[in-house]
């Protein structure tokens, strides 16, 4: 399943979700203060790319790790889980969707907390 998953995610808009994270990191990295929340678009991406099959640990993060996730939440993050879970919603409506829908909710938990997650 994983990877016919991959195939048609990547087909139907992960490439082009992906671009967007890379585009979104390459901004960020522009300013010394942004890199680091950059690198975190980077990571964002290649889950965005191929996300069937990958697993998503949150929580494993330091006292550095946690200031950081405090300003993504604030400036970045929160909206961004609003959306990916309400498009996971949206998917979750239909049977076929459910897959794709669970994927949403992998971004939304990576993109409120994304210092320290580790992606398997």
């Amino acid at each position: 399943m994983s990877v016919l998953g991959n195939i048609i995610w990547f087909v139907f808009g992960g490439l082009l979700a992906s671009i967007g994270w890379v585009i979104a990191g390459l901004v960020l990295c522009i300013t010394v203060i942004g890199i680091p929340f950059g690198i975190q678009c980077f990571k964002i991406a290649g889950l965005v790319l191929f996300p069937f099959g990958k697993e998503v640990n949150v929580g494993n993060f330091g006292a550095g790790s946690l200031l950081m996730n405090i300003v993504w939440i604030i400036f970045l993050g929160w909206e961004l889980a609003l959306s990916h879970f309400f498009i996971g919603l949206i998917f979750c409506i239909t049977i076929v969707g459910i897959p794709f829908g669970l994927q949403h909710f992998k971004f939304a938990r990576l993109s409120f907390l994304p210092f320290g997650a580790k992606i398997s």
